[in-house]
């Protein structure tokens, strides 16, 4: 009994009633996730160059074209595979002068139409210079996809199951990176050595992509930008198609009056019309206001964090690391064992996003992620130590490809995913844009930093230093999650603002308020607009 007690008290357990009490026509609706699932490939451009940018220079083909002689010395491709994310930050910056404009689907579309134009330049590329330009505006069109991408998401999404849809664009992004790993391996097997090796890795994502483009014509809008820019119709017709419910439905209903007050309440404060391109009115709303500010700080430690765990500068290194620990061997082997690290990350991104972001909530699964990470980095940086003595057995270098493995998984659970769901779930409708895409430019940078500065990192300190620097950043994840990241699961998005008002280190205090905007009925709806006309309404749907 007692044990039959644990399970039906369980997290999972209370949030598959969450689901159940739902209405099965918000949570299995065909326009929701069909459109989900189109803004997800928003992701697939950033780990497609990722998971290609770590392998590619292995490639005869490459090597000889553009005369890198090495694909296992992270100094000699650190250029490659770092300058396109300044690309990253340039288009993740602006587009914030263009989400908002033209809207999410034309967003979407022109960003890959940015992204196809910069690696047609890469294929086509005479030399290093046409290479490392390529680089850039692929990196454009890639940074500007992962502030749509995400946002658009969150805007569409149910408060039930935000975070498993926002998590299907980290799923993507495993999709992408395995893909992309065993496309350079399948090139390698069955392309002789010339510039066709490289060329196919560079042209292949560019049809899906295009796919993706014709497909957005057969989506949803979101309707958040569409009552952002004053067209009230469209919103609603939408937001009746994502919810499959009329529009005389309670929670229908309530949730138009939540977004309607959301936005207007922001106008009144800081003025301005349906666009947020008002650039000094975002900044002042973003910068001035404390809650905001406090989005701020969590969004950018969160992306910060996520890099200074040592997990991107695994992926984009992985075959001189693999080498390093001595488990490195010929390309093909190499190539193998980096198409498997892709797939594993795939599998445990989709374990987190069914079964932990929502289930568990944000916070537990910080902490779980984190922890795994910490403990990864500490056994391969103590391996590395004392295989440099030449002092480690057979079953400790098992072990180190059993921990990279492990802290892949730690990655996928937490600090991988979580930063996106951040990125796009935690900002005021009218801010959502410029939020997104200040913290996305701020997270290529740190990318570029890091991916940069990885090289020099393992050689200064003595190779298992970097990995001691790793997991001492993991411990302090642990402290910053507790003290200051806050429970968003099951909130609406214009319910997340109410907890971010405060003291900034007082997360632990506070937990996800009970109920759920599934249990909503006409005096509901109607008690909410009196108590918001009196300033009342604290998000207890």
């Amino acid at each position: 009994m007692a044990v039959s007690k644990v399970f039906t008290r369980s997290v999972i357990a209370n949030y598959g009633k969450q689901i159940r009490a739902a209405p099965r026509e918000v949570i299995f609706n065909r326009n929701l996730i069909l459109s989900a699932l189109l803004y997800a490939t928003s992701a697939i451009p950033a780990t497609w160059d990722q998971g290609s940018a770590s392998v590619i220079p292995s490639l005869p083909g490459f090597q000889k074209h553009f005369g890198i002689s090495s694909g296992t010395d992270a100094g000699e491709i650190k250029n490659f595979v770092s300058i396109v994310y300044i690309g990253y930050a340039w288009g993740a910056a602006l587009s914030f002068f263009v989400n908002d404009r033209i809207g999410r689907r034309w967003s979407y579309r022109l960003y890959i139409a940015i992204y196809i134009v910069g690696q047609l330049v890469g294929a086509l590329a005479p030399g290093l210079a046409g290479l490392y330009a390529s680089r850039i505006i692929s990196g454009w069109g890639i940074g500007s996809l992962t502030v749509v991408g995400p946002m658009s998401i969150v805007e569409i999404a149910p408060a039930e199951i935000r975070g498993l849809l926002a998590a299907w664009f980290n799923v993507a992004m495993g999709v992408a990176l395995t893909t992309a790993i065993f496309c350079v391996y399948g090139v390698y097997a069955h392309i002789g050595t010339s510039r066709l090796q490289y060329q196919v890795v560079f042209f292949s994502p560019c049809i899906f992509m295009f796919l993706g483009i014709i497909c957005s014509f057969f989506v949803c809008e979101s309707p958040r930008w569409l009552f952002l820019m004053d067209r009230h119709d469209d919103a609603i017709d939408t937001l009746v198609k994502l919810r499959g419910l009329p529009a005389d439905h309670p929670r229908v209903q309530l949730e138009i009056y939540e977004i309607e007050t959301s936005i207007q309440k922001e106008r009144t404060r800081f003025g301005g019309s349906g666009y947020s391109s008002n650039l000094i009115g975002v900044i002042k709303e973003t910068f001035t206001v404390p809650s905001n500010l406090r989005r701020v700080q969590q969004t950018l430690v969160s992306y910060g964090l996520a890099q200074l765990s040592g997990a991107n500068s695994i992926t984009s290194y992985f075959v001189p690391i693999l080498t390093l620990l001595g488990l490195g061997g010929g390309t093909k082997h190499n190539l193998f064992l980096s198409g498997m690290y892709g797939m594993s990350k795939l599998f445990f991104a989709l374990i987190a996003s069914f079964f932990l972001i929502d289930a568990l909530g944000r916070r537990k699964s910080l902490f779980i992620g984190a922890s795994l990470q910490m403990i990864s980095d500490i056994y391969m940086g103590v391996y590395l130590r004392y295989k440099q003595e030449d002092n480690v057995s057979d079953a400790s270098s098992k072990g180190a490809v059993a921990f990279i493995f492990v802290h892949a998984f730690g990655y996928a659970v937490g600090l991988y995913i979580l930063p996106y769901v951040f990125g796009g779930e935690l900002w005021p409708n009218r801010i959502r844009s410029f939020g997104g895409a200040l913290s996305s430019s701020f997270h290529w940078l740190f990318i570029y930093a890091m991916a940069y500065g990885t090289p020099s990192l393992l050689k200064n300190t003595d190779n298992w230093g970097a990995f001691i620097f790793f997991a001492g950043w993991c411990f302090i994840s642990l402290g910053y999650v507790y003290l200051m990241v806050p429970e968003t699961a099951g909130l609406s998005v214009e319910e997340i603002d109410e907890i971010f008002k405060g003291p900034w280190f007082n997360a632990y205090k506070r937990s996800k308020r009970p109920g759920s905007v599934s249990r909503v009925d006409d005096d509901n709806v109607e008690q909410l607009k009196v108590e918001a006309s009196k300033g009342e309404v604290d998000g207890k749907i």
